[in-house]
């Protein structure tokens, strides 16, 4: 939502947006608090297993981390107001470059570990204890959960009404990032199987499992490019901060997002597409497998 400060910046383009850091004190104090748990939990932990854990996992957690800050509090998120490419590019970190990392970094040991012992003790014992709990864990990380789950948020999120409801409240826009977040670390948990979860599915079903998302992708991102009308009437009515047309801009970012995102999904089913083909001797060397190299990847 637009708040004085940002109306005031507009004329001021590129200078006064550019300069709009903002300081989500809530954000910044769970993204602290929960860096702060991962380190002394991955300090810890990497002690007694330091190949499940070497430093370049907590280099992920750091990197999913300071870009979540980026897509909420740097001038991306005063440009989203006025340019749906912006808005886009907001999108594509919260689910295609945090999660990821987030999830390269192995996060469930460390945390469990950095917990204070009374909370593990009087909270999340009796919880890990009952049956529905389990029960719970087993059905949201099933694959085909993880994978309705990711598509269904992005797809329903980016409908004009789902939308427009994100500027006509700051509430409804941070449940959409929550919701962008939280379904693509389950989608991608199911990728890169983080120590020491165990795959649900044999490593082959990943690449239709890959594919299949960005089918969905290419199919919001080639109707946003090519549908010929303005889609947010936000949009349409905002200040206009650049040369690009409203319509423009929508084209803009169906194709930023087209190429974008496909990336991240293509890229990492080409890679285990060589490895299943390589030779066994040569996939026998590959202890590290796909993490490592998606890490690559990414970072």
């Amino acid at each position: 939502m637009q708040s004085l400060q940002d109306r005031a910046a507009v004329s001021e383009f590129p200078g006064g947006i550019l300069r709009q850091w903002s300081f989500p004190v809530l954000p910044f104090a769970c993204l602290l608090i929960v860096t702060f748990i991962y380190f002394r939990g991955w300090v810890l932990a990497s002690r007694t297993r330091p190949q499940q854990l070497p430093s370049w996992r907590a280099f992920c957690f750091v990197g999913g981390i300071f870009s979540l800050w980026i897509a909420i509090a740097s001038p991306i998120d005063a440009l989203d107001d006025y340019l749906l490419t912006a808005h886009m590019v907001q999108h594509f970190i919260l689910m295609s470059i945090a999660p990821p990392l987030i999830v390269l970094s192995a996060p469930t040991v460390p945390m469990l570990r950095g917990l204070p012992r009374v909370l593990i003790r009087r909270v999340l014992r009796p919880l890990f204890a009952a049956r529905w709990f389990h029960g719970l864990l087993r059905f949201t990380a099933h694959p085909v959960v993880a994978w309705l789950a990711m598509n269904l948020a992005y797809l329903g999120w980016h409908t004009p009404a789902a939308f427009e409801l994100t500027f006509q409240s700051e509430n409804w826009h941070d449940f959409e990032h929550l919701c962008f977040f939280g379904t693509s670390v389950m989608y991608w948990w199911r990728v890169l199987n983080p120590w020491p979860s165990r795959p649900r599915w044999p490593r082959w079903a990943v690449i239709p499992y890959l594919l299949s998302g960005d089918v969905v992708n290419t199919m919001l991102s080639a109707f946003l490019a090519f549908c010929g009308r303005v889609l947010y009437s936000s949009y349409a009515a905002a200040p206009r901060i650049c040369r690009l047309t409203p319509l423009q801009d929508q084209v803009a970012a169906g194709s930023e997002m087209w190429v974008l995102n496909s990336i991240v999904f293509l890229v990492p089913a080409f890679i285990l597409t060589m490895r299943m083909l390589a030779p066994r001797s040569l996939n026998a060397k590959e202890e590290t497998g796909l993490h490592t190299r998606a890490k690559q990847v990414l970072l």
